[in-house]
Parts: structure tokens; C-alpha cells; sequence
């Protein structure tokens, strides 16, 4: 059964794809792997696995939905038999396995906001540390993960024009004016131009062959954008033959990328200004849920506005990927089992929010989900896109480029870089991600 709901226009399309891609991964993961990774080094390799990598498996996954006008599930089947049966089943695992543990971050998420809201800010490191400690587990946790997966449920219940579109529409526009704003108001602290120096401008060239500034860059890339999970294939079902994807991918991708370095311009000020600089290299979660609110406690009053500011932008960038999380299984559902939308979203998050209970507590469990989701199996997905439609049904690809009046030039363009650069590229990126999991594992020497 082929999906029947459409978007409203090609605007509430893209805000919905930029919406999938834009969300924690820029606002927390894009600082701590910066910082891990030598900063400039690290964004040169990132904007480079965007742009030459990453846009040509977008428009990939696009022309996947668009042309078969099916879930995540059946579309490889569709496109090319039942032995592409096993990547529908990955774009299902990977995108139920990243919002397993993306509804306890943001479950903190909207702790941390309620807490500077209602009560205030922790007043040194000590009591920041002490505060994540409680809303990272036990009771906070689950309940923060089960009410976030309940609101993503409420959008996705009430269909594509109704839930998704309508909450694109005003999140995004949102989303854009806080974080220039809070962008404008970091760059006049003190150590403003020491943070944008020391995580983004500072360039080692010995960082571009590290293992791990390698893979932190192909796991930021693939998060961030959302290449390779199912999210934009299902979007890209509800879409008509008109729109120009090529264009739509590169405002999507152009879009996620502002929303990353802008996060970096409130986040990197704040952290230096304040000497918290160890607090973000150390810890996955320490930038978001640590450095920024110990930071801004010692500015008063403004501090705690801004802290309710950022993270109702977090909470914001957060639900509009998790919707699209969501999606992937609910569509999936509908159109395998003819289900309604309503019983497709309510079992599916009840599944996945059975699924995020290690997660939620246990943050060494969240980290190896993060891993193995969010990093491994969401770049493997995107190998498998590049490969389908760059090698097994390359007219597909070129078809549905030619019926949207893409020019043929462009269409050539994407087709070479989908076979000859993404699958090597992508493959070397999967195994230095697998090499240097398993050492963070103990599994191999260093």
C-alpha cells in the first residue's frame, strides 16, 4: 500500500527535512567533537564529507522515496527486489535505535530548561555536576524520555499537514532567530574570540589523519544531516514529482550546517570565558548540560535568560528530528501492515521507549546506543543508499532527477560522485568508525 498524505507545499517539505537534521547533534554533539578533534581539522574534514559525500546520499535517499511512494521498509524492495529486503529493516533499527536513546537527551533536555525556568541555575561546577547527576538517571530520567516520546507521539499522530508540517512551519523560522540572537549576545564576552579561536579556527594538519577526528567527523556529518536512517526517505514519499531535489538537499544541508556553527558561537564563548574548556574536551554531555548553565549562573539574572532561551531552542531542534525518528517505524507500519497512523505511532513509541530504558539508566549504555546507531549503522545505511541507487538501479536515479527538470549536467555530476567517490569514501569512514569503536571497547590494541 503506497502512502497517500502529502506535504502542502515544497517549503514545509524542506523545514521538515531541515527540522530531521537539525537537533541535539548540532547543539551538543558539533561542540564536544570540535573539541575533540582540533577544531578547524575537525570542521574542514566535516564540511567536506557534507558537501561531497553527504548532499549526493541525500538527494539519493530522496529520489528513493519520491520514486517508489513507499516507507522506508518497502522502498528498497520496490526499487530493486526482495533481496534489498535487510536495508529496510536497517533504516528501521537505526532510526528506532537513535530515538531509543534521543528521548532521555531530551527528557535532560527539558529538565535542564523547567530547572533554570522555575528554580535557577546551579551556582558553581559542583552543583551543575550534581544536578545532571540526578536528572541523568533513576526516576527524572524516565519520566523526562516517556513525556518527550509522548509530545513526538502527539506530532506524528496528527499526520503529515497537521503534526509535522504545521510544527516545521514556526520551529524552524524559531529556532533561527534565538540562536542569532544568542549568537550576537556570546560574541560581545569576554573570551569570545579565544573560544571561536581555540575550537574552530585553531587548524593541526596532524588532525586529519587521526582515527578518531575521522570518525567524529563522519559521525557528526551523517547524525547531523540524517543520510542513511530512513527519515528523509520517508518525507521524500509524501512529496510530488515537481519538486527540484538537488536544490531542496542543499537547503537542508545548508540550513543544518548554519545551525552548527551558530551553535558553536554561543557554546565555545561561553566555555572559554568561564575556563570550562576541560569540562567540554571530557565529556559527551558536558558542554550542554554542565559547562553552559555553570557558565552562565556567574552572569545573574541575563545568564538564566539565556540559559531558558538556549535550551527551549535544545527542546525545539530536539522534537523536530525526533518526529522524523519516528516516522520511519510509524510509515513502515502503515504501509506493510495497513495499520492507521494513530495505532502505527502509539505501538511504535511504546516499543522504542521499552527499548531507551538501559539508556535512560545507564549513560554508558546511551554512549555504546550512540555508538552503534547513531554512528555505525546510520553510515552503513548510507553506504547501502549510494550503492542502490548509484550502481543497482542508476536509471531510477537519473528518471526521477529528469521528470523535476533537473539539468543533465547536475544529474551527471551526482550520479559519478554517488559511485565513484561516496561508496569508498564511505566505506573507508565505516571501518575507521568500527576500528576505533572497538578500541574505545578494549576489543583491539591501540
Amino acid at each position: 500500500m503506497a502512502v497517500k498524505e502529502h506535504w502542502r507545499s515544497g517549503l514545509g517539505f524542506v523545514l521538515a527535512a531541515a527540522g530531521s537534521a537539525v537537533g541535539l547533534g548540532n547543539l551538543w554533539g558539533f561542540a564536544y567533537r570540535a573539541s575533540q578533534g582540533g577544531g578547524g581539522a575537525f570542521l574542514l574534514l566535516y564540511v567536506l564529507i557534507v558537501l561531497v559525500v553527504c548532499l549526493p546520499v541525500l538527494v539519493a535517499e530522496m529520489v528513493l522515496g519520491r520514486s517508489t511512494g513507499h516507507s522506508p521498509l518497502i522502498a528498497p524492495v520496490t526499487a530493486a527486489g526482495r533481496r534489498w529486503q535487510p536495508m529496510g529493516w536497517l533504516f528501521i533499527a537505526a532510526a528506532s535505535g537513535i530515538l531509543a536513546f534521543y528521548a532521555v537527551l531530551m527528557g535532560w533536555t527539558g529538565h535542564t530548561l523547567l530547572h533554570a525556568l522555575l528554580v535557577g541555575l546551579p551556582s558553581d561546577l559542583a552543583a551543575a555536576e550534581g544536578f545532571f547527576g540526578v536528572i541523568s538517571g533513576g526516576n527524572s530520567a524516565v519520566l523526562g524520555q516517556l513525556f518527550s516520546l509522548v509530545l513526538t507521539a502527539l506530532v506524528v499522530a496528527a499526520g503529515v499537514q497537521a503534526g509535522i508540517e504545521r510544527l516545521s512551519r514556526w520551529a524552524l523560522p524559531l529556532l533561527f532567530v534565538l540562536l542569532i540572537g544568542l549568537a550576537l549576545w556570546a560574541s560581545g564576552l569576554e573570551g569570545a574570540a579565544e573560544g571561536r579561536h581555540t575550537f574552530l579556527l585553531n587548524f593541526d594538519p596532524r588532525e586529519l589523519t587521526d582515527f578518531t577526528t575521522i570518525r567524529n567527523a563522519f559521525t557528526q556529518a551523517f547524525f547531523s544531516i540524517g543520510a542513511g536512517i530512513g527519515c528523509i526517505l520517508a518525507y521524500a514519499a509524501y512529496l510530488d514529482r515537481r519538486n527540484h531535489l538537488p536544490r531542496e538537499a542543499i537547503a537542508v544541508v545548508g540550513m543544518d550546517t548554519a545551525v552548527g556553527l551558530l551553535a558553536g558561537l554561543v557554546t565555545f564563548p561561553v566555555v572559554m570565558s568561564f575556563g570550562l574548556k576541560d569540562v567540554v574536551s571530557g565529556s559527551t554531555v558536558g558542554t550542554l548540560f554542565i559547562a553552559l548553565p555553570t557558565g552562565l549562573a556567574s552572569l545573574g539574572l541575563t545568564g538564566r535568560v539565556v540559559a531558558v532561551l538556549f535550551f527551549f531552542l535544545a527542546y525545539i531542534a530536539a522534537i523536530t528530528s525526533s518526529v522524523s525518528l519516528l516516522e520511519v517505524p510509524v510509515a513502515s507500519l502503515m504501509d506493510r501492515l495497513g495499520w492507521s497512523r494513530r495505532r502505527a505511532v502509539w505501538i511504535s513509541a511504546a516499543l522504542i521507549f521499552v527499548a531507551g530504558l538501559p539508556a535512560a539508566t545507564s549513560i554508558p549504555v546511551l554512549e555504546v546506543m550512540d555508538s552503534i546507531f547513531g554512528g555505525v549503522m546510520l553510515i552503513l545505511g548510507g553506504l547501502l543508499i549510494a550503492l542502490l541507487l548509484g550502481w543497482v538501479v542508476p536509471a531510477r536515479f537519473n528518471d526521477d532527477l529528469k521528470g523535476s527538470a533537473t539539468p543533465a549536467g547536475l544529474r551527471r555530476w551526482l550520479l559519478f560522485v554517488l559511485r565513484w567517490i561516496s561508496p569508498p569514501v564511505i566505506a573507508v569512514g565505516l571501518v575507521i568508525s568500527l576500528v576505533d569503536l572497538l578500541r574505545g571497547w578494549g576489543w583491539l590494541g591501540s
